[in-house]
């Protein structure tokens, strides 16, 4: 009787391991960059004395690299609340368009921390991505990540994308 009752319960782990597993599995890493750069954006300046802002912007890129998104047009719509030189908010969308007419629709939010720079402050915008709607090969998709965005040359922007995609629960 303890025989096949250890039998059940290894076999029991086995089958959860591989359940497990699996579900892990079915997710793909992506990592894709994209030089974003402005067609609209309106800079809001507050007249308070500080040099607080809002920049609602929309960029559009082309992303690089691998996984479900590479290749994609890339359009942001952007929201970005700062406070030079201590810190910002950045949000918004990023819109990603296949070949064939797929749509990806990205949720994401950064911190931005200014840190001394040679010259002057440097900014840094760590944060993070979700998948949160699709169609196409997008469709029934979920996806999270980290998300870095990094000056390109004047007023365009790097965005880095890193982490997986998989199907929705």
């Amino acid at each position: 009787m303890k025989n096949i009752s250890k039998l059940k319960s290894t076999l029991f782990g086995a089958a959860l391991s591989i359940v497990l597993s699996a579900g892990v599995l079915s997710a793909a890493p992506v990592s894709i960059e994209a030089v974003m750069t402005p067609q609209e954006q309106m800079k809001f300046k507050f007249a308070d004395g500080t040099k607080h802002f809002v920049l609602a912007v929309r960029r559009e890129g082309k992303a690089k690299g691998t996984g479900i998104f590479a290749g994609a047009s890339v359009t942001e719509f952007g929201w970005h609340d700062i406070m030079p030189p201590f810190a910002g908010d950045p949000s918004g969308y990023l819109q990603l368009t296949d070949d064939k007419g797929g749509v990806a629709v990205i949720k994401w939010k950064v911190r931005a921390v200014f840190m001394k720079g040679e010259k002057k402050p440097a900014l840094y915008d760590n944060g993070y991505w979700e998948l949160v709607n699709g169609t196409g090969q997008f469709a029934g998709k979920r996806g999270v990540g980290s998300l870095v965005i990094k000056p390109a040359g004047g007023p365009k922007r790097k965005f880095i994308l890193v982490g997986e995609v998989g199907d929705a629960p």
